[in-house]
């Protein structure tokens, strides 16, 4: 048996003054192969990938690879850490990580005198 390959997903990330949304795609995972991981300030994200021939079929040429997924993003204090929610749908993780209340953005009034 070879080994499996390990897959480095693609991401985006976008930000708000409320929250980071992370966008990870990783195709030909089910959600609960998924492993979500908050050690110090790493993030850490693990999967595994199958693929099998449907019912009836066998295969004949394959180009796709069953593999593992891991990826990992370094955060900052200022991600409130008990409120990071993710989901899964259609081969797309979507994680949001809220910004702790001291980190969002404030508008500051300037008094006279």
């Amino acid at each position: 048996m070879s080994p499996r390959t390990t897959f480095v997903p693609r991401a985006d990330i976008y930000e708000t003054d409320e929250d980071v949304t992370i966008i990870v795609e990783m195709p030909g995972v089910s959600e609960d192969s998924i492993e979500i991981s908050l050690e110090k300030n790493i993030l850490a994200i693990n999967a595994k990938s199958t693929f099998e021939a449907p019912d009836g079929y066998t295969l004949a040429f394959a180009e796709y690879e069953a593999g593992d997924y891991e990826r990992s993003f370094r955060i900052t204090d200022q991600i409130n850490r008990d409120k990071i929610d993710a989901s899964f749908k259609a081969g797309v993780l979507s994680l949001i990580l809220p910004k702790a209340e001291k980190a969002k953005a404030q508008k500051i009034t300037v008094k006279p005198g």
